[in-house]
């Protein structure tokens, strides 16, 4: 695990040969471009709008049900022409979507009136008609002075036409009037079937602009190429008749920039960051742990001058899921699920990793549920194998509490130990490694109580009254010039011990590992328990019952300890553990290169 050594690259150039160098620059690849001017806000602006409007018309081709033969022939391919068509053919479709809609819902509205056209209003004088939905249970209050018919009812309405020249009061009827509108229901019903026969072709066309999805998805990796290439012409320094860029570069690969610049008739020239530098940060694992740079990078990527915590968050991770799902059996579930979805996990390089990453955690969530003996919340009974290898006791209160913040102080101590290792060279590494002692010697502290042991208690009282004066004194990097600086450093120092308290309840934040692995054994254990009860209680249809219970039980069970393994399991690393070890944020490596490889 490690953060790769940079160097800052500076190329000078002719400014004729500008865009020719750049394009063979972003065809070698693996440079990040350090801007030289101030970069104008609409750099990316003239291709990102195409850009935007590609992503969103390939998406809704790639949600057509039926799709056509793709063309791979760009010859008589324009990315605008068809994203326009695209963009044109979903519009239309929304709209007559909405009117379809309308049209239906205002036809089951009228349908029980029936087909009518409403009369000018000369052809009755003054008589006007209005219309009410009245329940059948109400008809009797209608006022007996009102002029109505009855022209449809069902089970629970009345539909009431009243013939009156004003609108009648509103204590004459018990309800409100509806509105029918003026369009009669055979208009309607035609206007319905002219909005579907469009639709239809709508979606015919849709269909149609299918054949060009592969040619979309080439285009636009060709789109964010000649993106980055105008964004990468900004930021370079011109003073003719040269240029000058500048980008980060892998240390390793000095000599092949080297070689490109002797190609190319530049001056070249490397240099070591500077302490004010910020350079990105390109992070480098084994394939196989890699998963924890996905983990990080979703949560904050550290600065170049910090360290890589991604293979400590890998297994930690792996570990606190464990111990939160707590069952070998649920594990066994979530093995298979992985296992159906092994090969469409392969695709990219970042489902790989993750995929490695969920085998991990799977594999240890089924050791440590063997070794609590937990199988969908059964325990092995008697002397056989099974049962032989069960070591820890969910229902041990007290040892698995021991554990959990065993883990905690485990995991605070190495967050401190790799800061304490980081700062090697100076005076103020002691003070990480003060609160090693601290943690250590705390923990040490509350155990020697439980057991009653003297001689523990005296060494906790060691480890606590070196670890308060490696706080305390080492903690500033304060030079001390006059007697004024040594009380200052100690003040420095009294304000450091103040994180005894957060230091604690870091700490004690483990305890979840333990109050999530019971509650999950608990949950599984009581949908057994009521899943029996039922099966005894109702002979017969009471299997069937008792299995529902099961699945439904063990079902939810299972989301739930999805749901805080992962909540949880990265918690712990992200807030606990990164506040005693990462201490600034970087930005991650991006590379100017094609993006189709």
């Amino acid at each position: 695990m490690s953060i790769v050594s940079l160097k800052r690259m500076t190329l000078c150039g002719l400014l004729d040969e500008k865009a020719s160098i750049l394009h063979q620059l972003q065809a070698l690849g693996g440079a990040h471009l350090i801007p030289l001017t101030e970069m104008p806000e609409s750099a990316q602006t003239a291709t990102q709008h195409i850009t935007e409007k590609a992503v969103n018309a390939l998406k809704y081709l790639m949600q057509c049900r039926n799709k056509r033969h793709q063309v791979h022939d760009d010859e008589e391919f324009n990315l605008e022409t068809v994203v326009d068509n695209v963009a044109k053919v979903r519009y239309e479709c929304r709209l007559l979507s909405d009117q379809r809609d309308f049209l239906l819902k205002r036809i089951a509205e009228i349908e029980p009136w029936g087909d009518f056209q409403l009369t000018e209003k000369d052809d009755l004088g003054p008589i006007q008609l209005w219309f009410y939905i009245v329940p059948k249970r109400l008809m009797h209050k209608l006022n007996k002075a009102l002029v109505y018919q009855v022209v449809h009812q069902d089970n629970l309405y009345c539909y009431v036409v009243v013939l009156s020249e004003q609108e009648p009061d509103s204590t004459a009827l018990p309800v409100a009037r509806t509105h029918t509108g003026r369009v009669p229901l055979s208009q309607l019903k035609k206007q319905l079937q002219q909005t579907e026969l469009r639709l239809e072709d709508l979606q015919a066309e849709r269909e149609s602009l299918t054949r060009w999805i592969t040619l979309i998805s080439l285009s636009l990796v060709k789109n964010e190429e000649h993106a980055d290439l105008k964004v990468a012409h900004t930021m370079t320094l011109d003073s003719d008749p040269v240029f000058v860029s500048q980008a980060w570069i892998p240390a390793s690969e000095t000599e092949r920039y080297a070689d490109f610049a002797k190609f190319h008739g530049l001056a070249i020239q490397f240099s070591d960051p500077e302490p004010n530098d910020k350079p990105p940060t390109l992070l480098s694992n084994q394939e196989e742990l890699a998963g924890g740079e996905e983990v990080i990078s979703f949560y904050q990527t550290p600065s170049y001058f910090d360290w890589d915590p991604s293979v400590v968050v890998f297994f930690s991770f792996a570990l606190f899921f464990a111990m939160i799902l707590s069952d070998a059996g649920y594990a066994l579930v979530f093995g298979v699920l992985l296992m159906l979805k092994w090969s469409s996990l392969k695709r990219s390089k970042s489902r790989r990793r993750l995929r490695m990453l969920a085998a991990v955690t799977i594999g240890c969530s089924l050791v440590w549920g063997v070794l609590t003996g937990s199988y969908f919340g059964l325990a092995p009974t008697g002397q056989g194998f099974i049962a032989k290898l069960k070591i820890f006791d969910l229902q041990d209160f007290d040892s698995m509490m021991r554990l959990s913040i065993g883990v905690g102080v485990g995991h605070i101590a190495l967050a401190n130990l790799v800061k304490f290792y980081q700062n090697r060279r100076r005076l103020s590494a002691l003070a990480p490694l003060g609160w090693v002692l601290a943690v250590i010697g705390g923990f040490t502290y509350w155990l020697a109580l439980e057991q009653a042991n003297e001689s523990g208690r005296i060494a906790a009282y060691a480890l606590l009254t070196l670890a308060a004066i490696f706080v305390l004194g080492f903690n500033s990097e304060r030079p001390v010039r006059q007697p004024v600086d040594l009380l200052w450093r100690l003040l420095q120092g009294l304000k450091s011990l103040t994180g005894v308290t957060r230091i604690f309840g870091d700490v004690l934040s483990y305890m979840r590992l333990f109050a999530l692995g019971l509650a999950s054994a608990s949950l599984a254990l009581t949908f057994n328990q009521l899943a029996g009860q039922v099966y005894h209680s109702v002979p017969g249809v009471g299997l069937l019952f008792s299995l529902l219970i099961l699945l439904f039980g063990h079902g939810l069970n299972l989301l739930l300890c999805l749901m805080s393994g992962l909540v949880h399991g990265l918690r712990l690393n992200f807030i606990e553990f990164y506040n005693w070890s990462v201490s600034d944020e970087g930005y991650p490596f991006k590379a100017f290169s094609r993006k189709g490889g």
